[in-house]
Formats: structure tokens, C-alpha cells, sequence
């Protein structure tokens, strides 16, 4: 049977209830990703109000925009996404496994339930209040019901915030229906369509390609014992989509260039909160609306002496003037376990510089980032369960030996990186930081902590830097002001 065959999406059910293929029951958008998306009304009516639409001030990929041109793209068209590949799904589980007893009332709620601003700057302005935007997404959900008057039963409100959550949170009738949650945020091995709908989009805008196939995912699927599984021949590529996911966090989401804006940007929000009371928003849904990219306008163009810092530091973001990435160490898997924040910071740095370098703690920013296959250290297609072309109605597990001796046997990687806000002291803070390295690591380890040479700051830097950055002045050409620089 041709993949065409299998292939059922939302489509073909609408037009079997009308024989007039343009009535009213749904919009059309042309999705860059997806193609032609139908999109029922309640849907419609979701997206047609002033707190999705917010969606459209929001970039994907944040800071990552000032680093990669093709990031352009925003929360408002992956929310759509997720909405359609979690419809096509569950519409054909409902055609093609009538016994599952998929009720209407779930279709549109698992259509309804998405992802709403995630960054540093919560932790930092209001340390030990606990926030995520699984639970923003659910104030805003409740905000945009009451707001607009939406008719949805408090039932299918609770849970369009589980499937948010990835889990019911009370016992209901949806607790025996736990492949419901499996589809939007995955809690179980991360195999969702929040995935599939965000690694082909942001690829796609970055110019990336990439090997492996959402739309089999989609295809190859099926309910088993209350869990969607996958068939078995798709399990390398599940692979290739955690490897994809990996690879994205490694080159561009946490892009060094990127996270020094990010950092900046962070530093200018904490400086303007006091006065503007941004981490205060996250409790009021009518404030929270607001709080989007545009807050950076907002501060740029306030004639406020509070704020003079905050645009003091979206001024340098602006030049491209940058806090500069420093140096990284790449955690060995035996030193993790050895190694805290306590160990490696901006004081500790600071206090192996040397004299006459005049290092202050706010010159050091430490970062420590974990890259992984979704599940911290363990490999999600472990927690995957798999049925045969010859029994689809039993599922099984396939260890990573029985498909390729080449899969990684480590799923989760740590990497200590220091950033500088006075570029001009970049040698001697990455003098210190690898002085501070060297006695770090228990004498009974094997590894060898060289510096990276790639890395190294060459002795004339502070002159090299200064080179790419000064603006030359041509004598009556038509380019009468050519600006050479580029980021060190």
C-alpha cells in the first residue's frame, strides 16, 4: 500500500461531511512547512483573539535571530503547526482505530492544546519563584477564555491544561487515555508533535537540511496498550530526530554568539525591572500579554534615567559591541558528578587572575549548559514501544544494539563556557578561567584538561579586535562610509 494510502489528515473527514468541498465549518492557511492547513472555527476563534495573536511578537528562536537572518519566524505560525500535526494525528487514530472510542470532545481539545517565553531572566530577577511557561501557557489559556467569552466546557479546559502538562493531574475519566498526552508534550520519551512541528521549522528557516521524517512518524504510529508506538522499521529514525534536536541545540540554539546576546539582553531586562516591573507580569495574564520582544522598543526608546542602563546595553547590542564568548570546557562524563556552580564562577575566576588585571566578578559571566537527546542523560528510544508488521496490537522495546553499533552511548553532554561584558579583558579572564580548571579535576581522573587551542586568545588580540571594529572613510566614491567590522 502506497504511503498516499495511509496517509489521512483531517481533510479527507471534513470533506466527507459536506458534499459542498467549500462550506463553511473551516479556514485555509498556507503553512511554508505543512502546506494548505484547514483549521475548524473554534480553532479560528482561539486564534482570533488578542492573546494568541500576541504569538506574532515572539521570535522562535529568541536571541538566535541576531545571529542567523533566516530566524525570523515567530511562536504564532510552530503554535499553528503543533495544532494541525496534533489533529492529523489524532484524526487518523480516530478513522483508523475506531475501538480507541475517540470522542469529538477530545479531537478538539488535543487541537487546542499548545505552547505559549521561556529564558535566564525569571530565574535571576526572582530567584526561588517557581515558573514555567507550561504554567504561563495555562494562565493565558484561561485569560483568552474569559476574555473572549469562549464557549468550553470547565472539563475540556482541565484538560487542555494536562495535555499542556503532558499528564493528568487529577483523577478523571482521562487518566485510563493516556496516549491523549502523548501527542502535544510527551512526559514519557519526548516522541511529540511539538518536536515535529519545531525542528522542521526552525531547519527549514536556518537553511539547514535534515535527514530524518516527521511525516513517517505520523504514518507508522498507532495506539497499543494505552501508548502510541511506533512500527519498528521507523526506530533509526526516531534516532535521527533526537540526533536532529541535538544537533540544533549544539550549532544554533545555544550558538555562542547567541547566548552573548541573550546574556546582554537578560542584563537589560534585570536593570529595567525595577522600574518596569517585567518579572512582576508573570503573575497577571493582562500584564503578561504584553511582555514581548517589543519590551527591547520599549526600553530603547524611553528617556528615563532608570532605564539609561538597560539602554546603554541595548545600544552595544545594536553596534554589534558584544560581550564576548571567552573560552568553554566540555565536561568529562567522569567529572560531572564532581563538578557545581560553586566550583566554577565568576569569583572563583576572578581570584586566579594575576597581578595589574584588574578583574571585577562583573566582568565574568559562567555559563553552564546541558545539551542532550531530550531526556537528560538517558536515551529516550528506550522508553519507546514498538509493533511488528506482523502483530500490531503488541508492543515491544528495541535496545540500541539490536539497530546500529554507532549510536552514541552518552545522550547528554555538559559544557562550562565564560563570556566577558569588558571585552578588553578577555586574556586575562580566560588566563584565569583555565588556571582555575587546571587544579579543578581530581588527581585520581585520567583525563587530560588541555585548553582548547582553537580557542586560545592570541597575545595582540585586544589590537585585532579593536582593527575589525574601526570605520574607514573613502574620498568621494559613492560608498562615502564603509563600515568594516565583524564580531571576534
Amino acid at each position: 500500500m502506497a504511503i498516499d494510502d495511509i496517509v489521512c489528515t483531517h481533510d479527507s473527514v471534513l470533506q466527507k461531511q459536506s458534499s459542498n468541498p467549500f462550506f463553511t465549518g473551516h479556514k485555509v492557511i498556507n503553512d511554508p512547512i505543512h502546506g494548505h492547513i484547514k483549521l475548524d472555527n473554534y480553532t479560528v476563534d482561539m486564534i482570533d483573539t488578542v492573546q494568541f495573536q500576541r504569538l506574532r511578537d515572539l521570535k522562535q528562536l529568541g536571541s538566535a535571530y541576531f545571529v542567523f537572518p533566516g530566524a525570523s519566524h515567530n511562536r504564532f505560525e510552530h503554535s499553528i503547526g503543533v495544532s494541525h500535526l496534533a489533529g492529523t494525528l489524532i484524526e487518523r487514530f480516530q478513522q483508523d482505530q475506531p475501538e480507541l472510542n475517540i470522542t469529538e470532545d477530545e479531537v478538539k481539545c488535543v487541537k487546542l492544546a499548545g505552547h505559549i517565553f521561556d529564558n535566564e531572566f525569571m530565574p535571576r530577577a526572582r530567584p526561588g519563584f517557581q515558573w514555567s511557561h507550561e504554567e504561563a501557557s495555562e494562565m493565558m489559556l484561561e485569560y483568552m477564555i474569559d476574555d473572549n467569552h469562549i464557549d468550553l466546557e470547565r472539563e475540556n479546559i482541565n484538560l487542555i491544561k494536562d495535555l499542556i502538562a503532558g499528564a493528568p493531574r487529577s483523577s478523571s475519566q482521562f487518566t485510563e487515555r493516556g496516549f491523549l498526552f502523548d501527542i502535544v508534550a510527551n512526559k514519557k520519551n519526548s516522541v511529540d508533535v511539538d518536536k515535529f512541528d519545531y525542528i522542521e521549522r526552525d531547519a527549514q528557516n536556518l537553511g539547514l537540511r535534515s535527514s530524518y521524517d516527521a511525516k513517517r512518524l505520523l504514518v507508522y504510529s498507532r495506539v497499543v496498550d494505552n501508548e502510541i508506538c511506533f512500527h519498528h522499521k521507523e526506530v533509526y529514525n526516531l534516532y535521527e530526530m533526537f540526533h536532529t534536536r541535538y544537533s540544533l541545540f549544539k550549532r544554533i540554539y545555544t550558538h555562542r554568539v547567541g547566548k552573548a546576546i541573550e546574556l546582554m539582553i537578560t542584563d537589560a531586562l534585570l536593570s529595567a525591572d525595577p522600574y518596569l516591573d517585567i518579572s512582576q507580569a508573570v503573575q497577571n495574564p493582562e500584564d503578561y500579554m504584553n511582555l514581548t520582544d517589543s519590551i527591547l522598543g520599549i526600553i530603547e526608546r524611553s528617556k528615563t534615567t532608570e532605564l539609561a542602563e538597560a539602554r546603554a546595553i541595548i545600544k552595544r547590542l545594536r553596534t554589534r559591541n558584544l560581550y564576548k564568548f571567552v573560552d568553554e570546557f566540555l565536561v568529562p562524563p567522569e567529572l560531572v558528578s564532581h563538578l557545581n556552580k560553586d566550583m566554577v564562577s565568576a569569583k572563583e575566576i576572578v581570584s586566579y587572575q594575576k597581578n595589574g588585571d584588574n578583574l571585577e566578578e562583573n566582568d565574568v559571566i559562567v555559563s553552564w549548559t546541558k545539551i542532550n537527546y531530550a531526556m537528560k542523560d538517558r536515551n529516550p528510544v528506550d522508553s519507546i514501544r514498538f509493533f511488528s508488521k506482523f502483530d500490531d496490537n503488541t508492543s515491544f522495546t528495541i535496545p540500541k544494539q539490536q539497530v546500529s553499533y554507532m549510536i552514541p552511548s552518552q545522550f547528554e553532554e555538559v559544557v562550562i563556557r565564560v563570556f566577558t561584558r569588558t571585552p578588553e579583558k578577555i586574556t586575562a579572564i580566560q588566563r584565569a578561567f583555565r588556571q582555575l580548571m587546571k587544579g579543578i579535576a581530581p588527581v585520581e581522573s585520567n583525563h587530560a584538561l588541555e585548553p582548547n587551542a582553537a580557542l586560545t586568545v592570541p597575545s595582540d588580540y585586544e589590537r585585532i579586535r579593536l582593527g575589525k571594529r574601526q570605520r574607514s572613510f573613502s574620498n568621494g566614491n559613492d560608498n562615502d562610509i564603509v563600515k568594516k567590522w565583524e564580531d571576534a
